[in-house]
């Protein structure tokens, strides 16, 4: 029996259920399953863990030649736990005969979930409106706004975007998508107007970003993306941190120049103590856990394990794949 060794999670009453789950889901699949938390990470770790495997779940963690060329020999395929290959050197993953995966759309859902929360609660003011509650005084309340027959932009219009929108259908949204990859014919095709990135900026009543994270993303959403905003517009993001300058959109919140924000994700993890953002109170913080519901961490697992399976049968896992 070929064996799949997960590296992924720490023990948790959730964490063990769930990997007791894909223990039994593995058996059915014709593999077997061990799971080894690396908690803390190490290479050494890694490769202890790995040597004998034939398949491996990862997390974020750095994978690079020093660890492929000790494990080479055996592993054929690892599987990113999530969506990104940041940490993963691709390169030297293919000089050493590795397949790297990844499990794409199956915390979509979630995400996209997450996103609408954020949006809604920033649009509400619930945050400030919790201050008023802890003050004991209940005047004056904060009034904020809806998103009924307004727009909704998209930074990307992949698939957690296009599942967003679909969360707004029947409260008269319009969609704006801002898509270089996309052509207009298959936004409209999708149900989204394609506009250019200061159109969406202007016109957007919320904005909510779902695009990876590269060089040319970086500090994408600045202090001149954010001065277009709408004073009453709110921006989220749960793609990846360092796409908006942190500092520009502190400045734009202190300054009430837009209505609020949600961050599930920044420059630096965790979200250093000190950071200005944690004394506002037109912001919602979340600890990179948008793609984390039961049903989501289910999905991946049980995906990951498809993915094994099918590529250790020799079956095509297409757009899987890197």
């Amino acid at each position: 029996m070929k064996k799949l060794v997960s590296l992924y999670g720490a023990h948790s009453e959730l964490y063990d259920i769930m990997n007791e789950r894909a223990k039994n889901y593995a058996a059915e699949r014709g593999l077997e399953y061990i799971w080894a938390p690396q908690t803390p990470f190490t290479p050494e770790g890694a490769i202890a863990a790995l040597k004998d495997a034939d398949a491996g779940i990862i997390d974020v963690d750095k994978y690079d030649k020093n660890i492929f060329e000790k494990i080479q020999d055996n592993v054929r395929i690892l599987i990113r736990y999530g969506v990104g290959f940041e940490a993963v050197n691709l390169p030297d993953a293919s000089a050493s005969g590795i397949a790297i995966a990844r499990t794409t759309g199956a915390n979509a859902q979630a995400v996209a979930e997450m996103a609408f929360a954020m949006i809604m609660a920033a649009k509400r003011q619930l945050i400030a409106n919790r201050y008023v509650v802890n003050s004991g005084k209940w005047g004056p309340k904060n009034v904020g706004g809806g998103m009924k027959g307004k727009k909704l932009g998209l930074l990307g219009f992949g698939m957690i975007s296009r599942l967003l929108a679909g969360l707004f259908k029947g409260w008269d949204v319009e969609i704006l998508a801002y898509d270089p990859f996309l052509s207009a014919e298959a936004c409209e095709a999708a149900g989204a107007r394609k506009v250019e990135l200061d159109e969406l900026f202007k016109e957007a009543d919320a904005i909510s970003i779902h695009i990876p994270y590269t060089p040319e993303a970086h500090n994408l959403v600045n202090a001149e993306k954010l001065n277009l905003m709408k004073k009453d517009a709110v921006i989220v993001c749960t793609a990846r941190g360092n796409i908006i300058d942190e500092d520009a959109l502190y400045q734009a919140l202190k300054d009430n120049r837009i209505l609020g924000a949600g961050l599930d994700v920044y420059a630096q993890e965790p979200l250093p103590a000190d950071s200005p953002l944690i004394g506002l109170d037109n912001v919602i913080l979340t600890p990179h856990v948008a793609a984390q519901t039961e049903d989501a961490l289910w999905s991946m697992y049980a995906k990951a394990i498809d993915i094994a399976a099918d590529f250790l049968d020799g079956k095509d896992i297409g757009r899987d794949l890197e």
